[in-house]
């Protein structure tokens, strides 16, 4: 048995903007923030791929990948996401934001997920618009996550392509 191709995958749900257009909106506003030049697009895309692998949403995981290689991005700094913490391929600020999503992300059972350590490590290496808009890059993930993970739409394809209908 052969795995399935793009062709044959199929979301559960169709695109939701016939039922929610307002999502566009929304949707927009999150997209524009993260092209507002404070943080370099690339780790917006690395602290997303990383959020999708938390996660496990092959949606994401592609979508990141293939930006990131778009971008001219590494496969060595495309795989290193995965196992950040001792890889050597990333600069300090990307470090933070990958330490800031993995934070946010999972549950840290003995305190809170973002310590004032963590924060001061952030604000060290951003500035408020650029720390804002990396809290908004986290955001865009968990707007989006309910969409990826019940709708599952189809890896690989452009928005508006990826559902059923």
């Amino acid at each position: 048995m052969s795995a399935p191709t793009t062709g044959d995958l199929r979301s559960r749900m169709p695109n939701p903007l016939p039922f929610v257009p307002e999502m566009a909106e929304v949707a927009g506003g999150l997209h524009q923030v993260l092209k507002n030049g404070s943080i370099p697009q690339v780790t917006v895309h690395l602290l997303q791929l990383r959020a999708g692998q938390i996660l496990g949403s092959t949606y994401f995981t592609i979508r990141e990948t293939t930006n990131l290689r778009q971008a001219g991005e590494s496969d060595e700094r495309i795989t290193a996401v995965a196992t950040w913490h001792d890889a050597t391929c990333f600069t300090d600020a990307e470090r933070v934001a990958l330490e800031l999503v993995e934070a946010v992300l999972t549950p840290n059972p003995s305190g809170e997920r973002v310590p004032d350590e963590l924060y001061a490590k952030a604000s060290a290496q951003y500035d408020d618009k650029a720390l804002w808009t990396l809290i908004m890059a986290i955001a865009h993930i968990g707007f989006f996550t309910p969409a990826a993970l019940i709708a599952k739409p189809i890896p690989g394809m452009p928005p508006g392509q990826n559902y059923t209908g």
